[in-house]
């Protein structure tokens, strides 16, 4: 079995939230140890070497996000649409077999992401692979869980995302549950438990920051 080669995934990073639960501040612009979250971001796509291209999703300061050196493009959907917007204008701009999503605000995200999430796909032969990591429940335990935000979809998946959307979809979910999807667990010997950890308020984010 051919491996997919890195240089057919292009990486988009999604920042195009209000990021209303911190305020309304531009999250991925928010800093974490001295740098902008969405530039950890790209930070560790490169150290990882797993993709060929990346470009960032942003809605405002786009400047400051062109300021990275890769391509920024808003949302081609109106109002702040969330993360499916991001996959959408992803899939639209990508020139590559495959695109990788990933969050702007995940900081500690494993340097291996697309080299598994592509092992996944390809051994399970599925129109998408996605990520399922620990995070805590309820009751304080942890528990895998999907992380529809991390994703590596085929480029053909472009057809369809535009019928779900014109037909007024918006939850990650639904969508992905109309395609074959690979789970790829990220909880083996050696994986950092808070690798996905998301900091969705200014609190979190400091939290974050002195526990690392």
């Amino acid at each position: 079995m051919r491996l997919i080669n890195p240089q057919d995934i292009t990486a988009v990073i999604l920042a195009g939230g209000r990021g209303s639960r911190m305020g309304g501040v531009d999250k991925g612009l928010q800093n974490f140890k001295g740098l902008p979250l969405a530039l950890h971001t790209l930070q560790r796509l490169h150290m990882g070497g797993g993709v060929g291209e990346v470009m960032i999703n942003a809605n405002r300061n786009l400047a400051a996000y062109e300021s990275f050196g890769v391509p920024v493009w808003p949302d081609g959907l109106a109002d702040y649409a969330g993360p499916l917007a991001g996959f959408l204008t992803g899939l639209e701009r990508c020139e590559t077999p495959y695109l990788m999503t990933v969050p702007c605000d995940t900081p500690l995200m494993p340097f291996d992401l697309a080299q598994r999430l592509a092992n996944g796909l390809q051994v399970q032969a599925t129109d998408l692979a996605m990520v399922s990591a620990p995070e805590a429940g309820k009751d304080g335990q942890l528990q895998l869980r999907s992380q529809p935000v991390f994703c590596l979809l085929r480029i053909e998946l472009l057809e369809s995302l535009v019928r779900f959307t014109q037909a007024g979809g918006r939850k990650i979910d639904a969508w992905t549950a109309q395609h074959t999807t690979a789970l790829v667990s990220f909880d083996q010997p050696g994986d950092d438990p808070q690798a996905f950890f998301n900091a969705n308020t200014l609190l979190e984010l400091q939290s974050l920051e002195t526990r690392t």
